[in-house]
């Protein structure tokens, strides 16, 4: 039975846990909402595909990169705070992306709000990590997690009735008063967790490496839907990124304050961690886009009805995440990952064998409660695995890496899905796969597409199988031999 003092730290943290939540649910609003309104913003500034690609791109590399940068300075200056930017940062974004002009502009604002995400994910669960007493740890990361899951079974279905009923503008500007009350609500709420001074500095070479690098594939990945793999812009930038990732991982082993601690990686118990949650993500957070795209460019639906197409991932998913505090009293954390992943390869599977114009709706969401199912379970299972029994000062730079290396499984992921599926097209057709009007232009156009669906799918079981096996390596490491690393 809890004491006084604990009974007090767990009214603090379910308070912390209120703010934390509101706030995870308005930013993956955002995403989940978008992913299902894309063909409409495309058709809507006549965009091509490399501009669709990086309306959606432009938002994850920066929320990537920026994330160990405002995990690092929230350990220094303080959580609350930075947290509480980010908060009014996003707002501001979202109220400018309605009046966006054009569509380079839309992806400029774009770059702002993913920074205000950024500023609120690097901080969400080590906010949780400091409120809870570590034996309610696992309880209140599975309802974290499980507000994602709210937001993924909320946002496509409001979002497609938004663009539906009122226009794509309104799928930003109904965050604005959401994230008013956000802010008033964690001001009020939030604790000033003083940070611990300038303990090190910013690792700006290292910082601009990853940008570098990263920006690379994935422009290289974006000009293949234009140009074609063979093409010598995309050969070019995938090979700076060959040179860059290297020229990065010695610059961080030299660094006195890295963006990434390489010395982290070296556990591995915590490396099969974090290459099973890259892993993960790279084969399964395409597919909220994938299956938007599919009812509305192969079975011409509307963003309403395509919204409602992907209920069953999200409702699986909120299902088993909030599961996951009951389930890792009795289960090993690590244990709960590797059936996470399972069933996510399973998922995959059945998408794989049975995408086709004519498959019955049935199959589809069959799939997607498998997908919806391990994701539910892998992800808080991960996340506690992962940040148990970190010394305080380093759990916000940790949650960080760990944010980082999940943000970039799924930019990779919808970089590659978005590239593969349009890849059998001819080039003059490829903006169609985006705009949601392939079932016009002729039949043969369609199964074209839907080969483009095949490959990407493909890939991605292929990858998810990779991620059983770094789970179950993760999970036969020797937890106990862990070290604990200080910059």
């Amino acid at each position: 039975m809890a004491d006084g003092g604990e009974r007090a730290q767990l009214r603090y943290a379910w308070r912390a846990l209120s703010v934390v939540s509101m706030a995870s649910v308005l930013s993956a609003l955002g995403n989940s909402s978008f992913n299902v309104a894309l063909p409409e913003v495309v058709r809507f500034y006549d965009a091509g595909p490399t501009a669709a690609s990086w309306m959606l791109l432009a938002f994850m590399l920066t929320n990537t990169v920026l994330l160990v940068v405002f995990g690092r300075l929230a350990d220094m200056f303080g959580r609350r705070t930075m947290y509480l930017y980010g908060l009014g940062t996003y707002t501001l974004s979202c109220l400018l992306l309605g009046f966006a002009p054009t569509e380079w502009v839309f992806i400029g604002l774009r770059l702002l709000q993913a920074a205000g995400a950024a500023m609120l994910l690097a901080n969400s669960a080590a906010l949780l990590t400091d409120a809870f007493p570590r034996r309610h740890l696992g309880r209140g990361m599975g309802v974290y997690i499980a507000s994602f899951s709210v937001a993924q079974l909320v946002g496509p279905t409001l979002g497609g009735f938004l663009t539906h009923q009122f226009g794509w503008q309104w799928l930003f500007w109904y965050n604005v008063p959401i994230g008013l009350a956000c802010l008033a609500w964690g001001a009020a709420s939030l604790r000033k967790i003083p940070g611990h001074g300038r303990d090190g500095e910013i690792d700006v070479l290292g910082n601009i490496l990853i940008v570098l690098s990263l920006g690379s594939l994935l422009f290289g990945l974006s000009q293949v839907s234009d140009r074609g793999w063979g093409a010598p812009a995309v050969l070019i930038a995938v090979a700076a990124f060959a040179v860059l990732l290297p020229l990065f991982v010695v610059v961080e082993r030299r660094s006195g304050n890295p963006v990434v601690d390489l010395g982290l990686l070296r556990d591995p118990y915590f490396g099969f961690g974090l290459v099973a949650s890259f892993l993960n993500a790279v084969a399964r957070m395409a597919v909220l886009l994938l299956i938007a795209l599919f009812y509305q460019t192969v079975r011409d639906e509307s963003p309403l009805d395509a919204g409602m197409k992907i209920l069953p991932l999200a409702l699986s998913a909120l299902i088993a995440s909030t599961s996951s505090g009951f389930l890792q009293h009795r289960l090993r954390p690590r244990t709960i990952a590797v059936s996470g992943t399972v069933l996510s390869t399973a998922g995959l599977a059945v998408l794989l064998v049975t995408v086709s114009p004519t498959v019955p709706y049935g199959v589809i969401a069959s799939a997607l409660v498998l997908l919806g199912l391990g994701s539910g379970m892998f992800m808080p299972a991960n996340a506690t695995a992962l940040l148990h029994d970190l010394p305080p000062d380093r759990v916000g730079i940790v949650n960080a890496l760990r944010l980082m290396t999940q943000s970039t499984g799924v930019v990779v992921s919808t970089a590659l899905a978005l590239s593969l599926i349009a890849s059998p097209l001819p080039a003059e057709l490829r903006r169609y796969a985006f705009a949601g009007s392939i079932s016009a232009v002729s039949e043969q156009a369609l199964w074209q597409l839907v080969d483009g669906y095949r490959l990407a799918l493909l890939c991605m079981t292929v990858i998810s199988v990779l991620a059983v096996f770094a789970s179950l390596a993760g999970r036969r490491a020797d937890r106990r031999a862990r070290p604990v690393h200080h910059s």
